[in-house]
């Protein structure tokens, strides 16, 4: 397959990008920050990742029929990489992504394990659990990012290893009682919901008191630490990718920001409004402020 994309190649790109724009996110995808030759591949991400989500987790498949579903979307992946898609324009675009910009297909089957654990485990022992599952389910979609851009080196990665568990930890705060009423988890660890006295009752009732807001007080705080520990990131990146991490990382700031201030409800999902993105946009076009982030967090 030749580096450069065809009619239809392009095309399926342009319906990636499409579909990955339509769908809302707190933290942009494939947004018009990206340098051009970037968009479409990570729109071809985006809709692989996507689609394996809604596998594991939309509709009213039994475990086992979604646990097929991925094997299949696994097979696709496969016969994409090797060259051969079929006619879905996400797995041609894919195709196209994974060979010209030698992208691992290991990524891709690590985000594919993730999901598959997401149908078969639903509570998670410690934090060392939570971490392995973050390593798979989102810390993929960083390198993958930083391979598209030559980028991929040992330091760099473990930046973006940071930023990306801190995202997957956010939204898990974010999405508490929307896991455990949808699809029965619990991604808070069961050792420390017992040091703080929180039982399941707790997220069942969406009970906020303070064991509750002392317990997610102790995780908003881990997840800052996380996250400024790989914000430096953004600021040694030049040009529009290095904005877009920024705008990435600054982003899941504000939210953790929304979330520390929610004392009444720990349970209630923040959505960022035109003043957020404000902040966000001031904070990210200034390179120092988000590697100060590494200090202290951003509001």
């Amino acid at each position: 397959m030749s580096d450069r994309p065809d009619h239809r190649v392009r095309r399926a790109y342009a319906q990636c990008t499409r579909r990955a724009r339509a769908h809302y996110e707190n933290f942009p995808v494939a947004s018009l920050l990206l340098p051009a030759r970037m968009r479409g591949p990570v729109a071809a991400i985006y809709v692989f990742a996507r689609r394996a989500d809604d596998l594991a987790d939309e509709g009213t498949l039994t475990p086992q029929q979604r646990l097929e579903a991925l094997d299949a979307l696994d097979r696709r992946l496969e016969a994409a990489a090797a060259g051969e898609p079929d006619d879905d324009d996400g797995f041609i675009a894919l195709s196209h992504a994974i060979r010209a910009h030698g992208l691992p297909v290991s990524l891709f089957r690590d985000l594919l394990d993730a999901f598959r654990q997401d149908v078969t485990v639903t509570r998670y022992q410690d934090f060392g659990q939570v971490m392995q599952y973050c390593r798979r389910s989102a810390n993929p979609v960083g390198r993958l990012l930083l391979h598209l851009a030559g980028h991929a080196d040992a330091r760099k990665t473990a930046c973006s290893d940071a930023i990306c568990s801190a995202l997957q930890l956010i939204n898990f705060y974010q999405d508490l009682s929307q896991d455990y009423h949808e699809m029965g988890r619990i991604y808070l660890p069961q050792d420390e919901m017992a040091r703080f006295g929180v039982s399941e009752a707790h997220i069942a009732e969406a009970v906020t008191d303070p064991a509750m807001r002392r317990l997610m007080h102790f995780q908003y705080d881990r997840a800052d630490r996380l996250l400024r520990s790989g914000a430096p990131l953004g600021a040694e990146l030049g040009g529009r990718f290095g904005l877009e991490i920024r705008m990435i990382t600054v982003a899941g700031a504000r939210v953790l920001w929304h979330l520390k201030r929610r004392e009444a409800d720990v349970f209630s999902r923040p959505r960022l409004r035109w003043t957020d993105y404000a902040v966000i946009l001031r904070n990210a076009l200034l390179p120092r402020r988000t590697a100060a982030m590494a200090k202290g967090s951003l509001s």
